[in-house]
């Protein structure tokens, strides 16, 4: 590990002044549980580490006339035990409680954790050079492919870890961004990119760019499942997270899933269904949401409903197992909100 340079800025300016003028050279640590990991593997190996951590502002939570805004400092801990999302974003309040442990629950941040690497074995390795590290050719072709993704894998095939991404992209939460012109605001599910013409990246931040908080809709309206920004008053928001793993606790998800149904009185008006450990971005299951839009709850078989999920999929050679239990979660999760 060499050696590197910590910088505390003061305001959000400050910090993307600095990102912009050291180009390729700093990164941004928030809790730091992702990124020192890879500095100490050789991952990463940034010159000059930028601080978030004394900029007022972005460790809080507050209410606003359009839903609730979560900053980026905000610990995984703190939004797992804030009542208002317990109470009216089930679903991210259980995505939260079950990031890794209590002690990096109250040490990672919401930042981090949506910005996170993956955890793909050959990425991660310091002695493997594989496509997504500049190297010539992906090694989980033809190795161990058991954790990655079943569909939307081009020429590198890695699942996004974070739990909580799944449910705020259900949740049609969207992200503030900010650069050194400008603050913008995008969903979030446009934020996260699969492999392209660059495979290092996993989202739209640009050079000089930082996340600086969440948003969530109003709780009292319907989620807008085509992510165009549109609410439906009057209604009745449910939400649920579920995730497997191969251990019960503290363990990245195989395979996760959050869903949000709104109701109007017992019809189920909008559905948002979104995966995770199965593509390269949280993956909505569209034809789960289009077979649940506009029934009637009783009219809902989840176990037809979980048998629509990844008509698309592709498994590798060691991962097949991740369609049926993508399908069984979505069941569960159905069965959960609306009764079967």
């Amino acid at each position: 590990m060499r050696p590197f340079e910590y910088i505390e800025p003061r305001s959000v300016q400050e910090a993307v002044d600095l990102l912009a003028a050291q180009r390729g050279e700093a990164q941004i640590i928030a809790g730091g549980t992702d990124l020192l990991s890879e500095i100490k593997d050789g991952t990463a190996s940034p010159r000059r580490l930028i601080s978030l951590a004394g900029i007022p502002g972005l460790d809080t939570i507050s209410d606003t006339d359009d839903g609730l805004s979560i900053g980026a400092m905000v610990t995984i801990a703190q939004v797992a035990e804030h009542p208002g999302v317990g109470s009216y974003y089930t679903a991210l309040g259980q995505a939260a409680a079950q990031v890794a442990t209590p002690q990096i629950r109250n040490t990672g941040t919401l930042g981090g954790n949506l910005n996170q690497r993956p955890r793909c074995w050959y990425y991660r390795h310091p002695l493997t050079v594989c496509l997504k590290k500049g190297g010539d050719r992906c090694f989980a072709l033809a190795g161990a492919s058991k954790y990655l993704c079943v569909t939307g894998g081009d020429r590198c095939y890695i699942v996004h870890p974070s739990d909580t991404a799944v449910a705020l992209v259900a949740l049609n939460a969207s992200i503030e961004i900010a650069g050194h012109s400008r603050v913008n605001t995008m969903p979030l599910e446009k934020f996260f990119a699969g492999p392209g013409p660059d495979l290092a990246r996993e989202n739209v931040l640009e050079a000089g760019e930082l996340v600086t908080r969440v948003l969530l809709p109003n709780a009292n309206s319907g989620v807008d499942a085509k992510g165009e920004g549109n609410v439906i008053s009057n209604t009745s928001v449910r939400s649920r997270y579920l995730k497997a793993g191969e251990r019960e606790t503290g363990d990245f998800a195989l395979v996760s899933v959050a869903a949000v149904v709104t109701l109007e009185g017992n019809t189920l008006v909008q559905a948002s269904v979104v995966l995770g450990g199965v593509a390269p971005v949280p993956y909505r299951a569209r034809e789960v949401e289009d077979y649940i839009r506009g029934k009637e709850a009783g009219d809902v078989d989840p176990a037809h409903a979980g048998s629509l999920a990844l008509p698309d999929a592709r498994p590798m050679a060691d991962n097949a197992y991740k369609v049926n239990l993508a399908r069984n979660l979505i069941k569960r999760a159905v069965e959960e909100l609306i009764g079967g």
